[in-house]
């Protein structure tokens, strides 16, 4: 691609007012009726199909699509099988170009499927009761990632509204994001000719550092996981009977975490999980860190501790602190059974622990190769002759790492940061995962990446509280639809 020219003509002015309408009168209603529904990712609803919740917030979002009226728009929700058993819906659209001597895509993301409930929720909210208060709307999804692609459809809306010519346009909304998006290479594969030659990829489904300035994602990690099972009796004995002759499953678990991960600083043992950091990530690292400074690390919900003052994160330096969620490798439990609930807990010697582990990998690391590593290093002598076992997720995905901005782009991201929001576009690696940016380099080599999205402080996408912001919401609508009419 050539530089670009600005996009002649554009009222910067109009345009923020179109969205802003957009944003009041049809986009909160619609979020605010999406929130409501439970349509939680597949790996979280074994009943999904049956519950019919993804059905109906793709089905939803269609309808608002058809509603807009936008010229030549092709709508489709698209359900394929495998072996008879369903995968989940994928919502796709295409909108002609405007702009005549034209022949590229550009190719805008979402999903709609939600992470579930999590407790602690404030005593007036709930994941499940949308609630719009001082400029946030609270709720399960509606950040993560409900809002995009109502915003996606109105940033289109708002070019062809002031005639600006642009590009061919495709909207891809999946279902599975939140389970690794196990069911979306099928989609892929089916839709490769009707996507075109896709030269931009705007993502909508990522954070933002601050709400005072746009930002671009330039790497996501890998995610594995499973569940590590450790066994060594069939059933719960009496403790004082059985202590000292059978050993813990807890203890076990223990014993066979430390092979995985150094219990008193955080870090992962196996070399193999990680990889080097490009020198253009570290500088990108390091004026991130002059930006934001301790709000890297001060922007979660930290305890009152042990001393009457907050808990500590892992470093108070910003820049390790970027890194750590970022390039490094991460081990998080987040789930357990085989524990009773504490009003129910006798004296037993339990005789099963199990653990759900969500390990984060760095960009550049394989997942495949790292899954087999991660099983065999769990499995393999386990203490005691126990039954150890590791069921690894089925939704796994290796890392991106967005590849070299064109000047065009990064010239359109200044500016619209700049018209939007007053000041310069800020750069940023994100801890999460978004699977489909691997399969679209790899199918798409020479497209561009535009990856954004409103998870900024204490949004707190998957826990509780969740909140899109939604004047940030806005400012990123009309910044994407200014980087579409600048596109050559």
């Amino acid at each position: 691609m050539n530089a670009c020219a600005p996009a002649l003509n554009l009222n910067p002015k109009n345009l923020q007012t179109f969205v802003d309408t957009q944003w009041d009168e049809k986009i909160l209603p619609a979020l605010t009726d999406y929130i409501a529904i439970p349509a939680k990712s597949p790996a979280y609803d074994a009943h999904w199909a049956e519950n019919a919740y993804l059905e109906r917030v793709v089905k939803d979002a269609a309808q608002w699509i058809e509603s807009q009226k936008l010229s030549g728009l092709k709508l489709e929700i698209i359900r394929l099988a495998d072996k008879g058993k369903n995968r989940t819906p994928v919502l796709f659209f295409e909108v002609p170009a405007t702009k005549t001597d034209s022949s590229d895509t550009i190719l805008l993301y979402g999903h709609l499927d939600k992470q579930p409930e999590f407790s602690g929720w404030r005593n007036d909210l709930g994941p499940w009761s949308p609630k719009y208060q001082e400029d946030k709307l609270y709720g399960r999804g509606g950040a993560d990632d409900g809002y995009a692609v109502y915003a996606a459809l109105t940033a289109i809306m708002a070019l062809d509204k002031q005639g600006i010519p642009r590009p061919r346009c495709v909207g891809l909304i999946e279902t599975c994001e939140e389970s690794g998006s196990y069911d979306l290479l099928p989609y892929v594969d089916a839709l490769r000719d009707r996507l075109g030659n896709v030269s931009l990829v705007i993502c909508l489904d990522s954070g933002a550092g601050n709400y005072d300035q746009l930002w671009i994602t330039t790497s996501l990690r890998g995610n594995i996981g499973g569940v590590l099972d450790v066994q060594i009796l069939d059933e719960g004995v009496h403790s004082g009977d059985s202590s000292g002759i059978v050993p813990s499953t807890f203890r076990i678990m223990r014993q066979v975490l430390d092979r995985l991960e150094d219990s008193k600083t955080g870090r992962l043992l196996p070399e193999s999980f990680y990889c080097e950091v490009p020198p253009e990530r570290l500088a990108q690292a390091e004026v991130t860190a002059q930006i934001l400074g301790e709000e890297v690390w001060k922007r979660f919900p930290w305890s009152c501790g042990q001393d009457g003052s907050f808990t500590l994160p892992m470093t108070q330096q910003p820049v390790q602190a970027l890194l750590n969620r970022t390039w490094r490798p991460t081990l998080s439990v987040t789930g357990a059974e085989g524990l009773p609930p504490l009003s129910s807990a006798g004296n037993v010697l339990r005789p099963r622990t199990a653990f759900k582990l969500s390990l984060r990998l760095p960009p550049l690391v394989d997942a495949c190769t790292a899954m087999q590593t991660l099983k065999s290093l769990l499995e393999d002598n386990a203490p005691y002759n126990a039954k150890v076992s590791f069921r690894p997720d089925q939704g796994s995905a290796t890392g991106w790492n967005a590849p070299t901005t064109a000047p065009w782009l990064s010239t359109a991201l200044n500016a619209a940061s700049q018209q939007y929001y007053g000041a310069p576009c800020g750069y940023i690696g994100q801890g999460g995962t978004i699977p489909l940016m691997n399969m679209l380099e790899k199918g798409f080599p020479k497209a561009q990446f535009m990856v954004c999205g409103v998870l900024g402080p204490k949004s707190n996408a998957h826990g509780p509280n969740e909140f899109l912001h939604v004047p940030y919401g806005k400012r990123l609508t009309a910044a994407v639809a200014q980087v579409i009419g600048a596109c050559p």
